[in-house]
């Protein structure tokens, strides 16, 4: 499977990821973040048109879905449940650490596919100006250093970079 083929059926796993991350989120912040709940809506609603280029390049190409997807989905979903309850500012730091690592994910798939594979390329920079927005605008929530940055960044970005790992491999 060529290079391109693999990096659009992860993204498009991720994307899967993403808007069940923001869907747990959004049910819990019903409770514990009602200030953020339309800000939360937007994002998902982004990812979900993300999820959708992808998938339309997945077809184009003739190319099955990830089989990462489900684990991205189940994961995504037990993630947002998790951060959305314990508040706002878990909340943000959980899309800080997943934005930074698709951040650079997403830049260097477009420094090595360059021009050999141009409809993979067009499909990543369709994205990349609204993940900047939901790193940049979940950044805005958090207060300095704080816990849940000390505690949730990391373990969020270890787990994100895993995935990702994972599903470049199945």
């Amino acid at each position: 499977m060529e290079l391109g083929d693999r990096i659009i059926k992860v993204n498009h796993a991720g994307e899967h990821g993403a808007i069940s991350i923001y869907s747990g989120q959004i049910f819990m912040a019903r409770i514990t973040a009602r200030s953020i709940l339309s800000q939360l809506a937007e994002f998902r609603s982004e990812e979900q048109k993300h999820r959708a280029i992808f998938l339309t390049e997945l077809q184009r190409r003739g190319r099955p879905r990830c089989r990462s997807y489900w684990l991205c989905g189940i994961g995504g979903y037990l993630l947002g449940l998790i951060t959305g309850l314990l508040g706002r500012s878990a909340i943000a730091a959980t899309t800080v650490a997943v934005e930074s690592v698709v951040l650079k994910h997403l830049e260097h798939q477009l420094a090595t596919l360059g021009e050999r594979d141009p409809e993979a390329s067009a499909a990543i920079s369709a994205i990349v100006s609204e993940e900047r927005q939901h790193h940049d605008q979940s950044e805005a929530h958090l207060q300095g250093r704080g816990v849940w940055r000390a505690v949730i960044e990391p373990v969020v970005a270890a787990s994100t970079e895993a995935v990702i790992w994972l599903g470049m491999r199945l």
